[in-house]
């Protein structure tokens, strides 16, 4: 079992940075693929970075594509995002994600049906 608890959010500018956390508990967290889905106001939730169980393999969407950075700490049993040039499209719950224990080792899940465990979001608010 792993529960995932997200931090780092808040309300910053246009051009502004933000460092997601999403930490996990339990003692498998090395054996989960991870990845950040991000859900705006009336909209449906939507795929933002995966990163593999080594942590050698990431996957981005295009639209965060060289302002985002995915990372792993297994150690710590946290996961990043550090994301650069925010902008108001950015503005969302974003959520982290575990897959099944186990799986991914050299893949970067992009899909939600590819993850099993769901922290409860952190709000990103980016202002113009």
């Amino acid at each position: 079992q792993v529960q995932l608890v997200e931090s780092g959010g808040g309300l910053v500018q246009a051009g502004g940075s933000l460092r997601l956390s999403c930490q996990a508990s339990g003692r498998t967290f090395s054996r989960n693929a991870m990845g950040w889905f991000r859900q705006a106001p009336g909209k449906e939730r939507k795929f933002v970075a995966a990163i593999s169980r080594s942590g050698s393999y990431t996957y981005y969407v295009d639209s965060v594509k060289g302002r985002c950075t995915i990372s792993r700490d297994n150690a710590k049993n946290t996961m990043y995002l550090q994301m650069n040039s925010l902008q108001p499209e950015d503005t969302a719950v974003y959520y982290c994600a575990a897959s099944r224990d186990g799986t991914y080792y050299y893949e970067a899940p992009e899909n939600e049906y590819e993850y099993h465990y769901w922290g409860q979001g952190t709000q990103v608010t980016v202002s113009s």
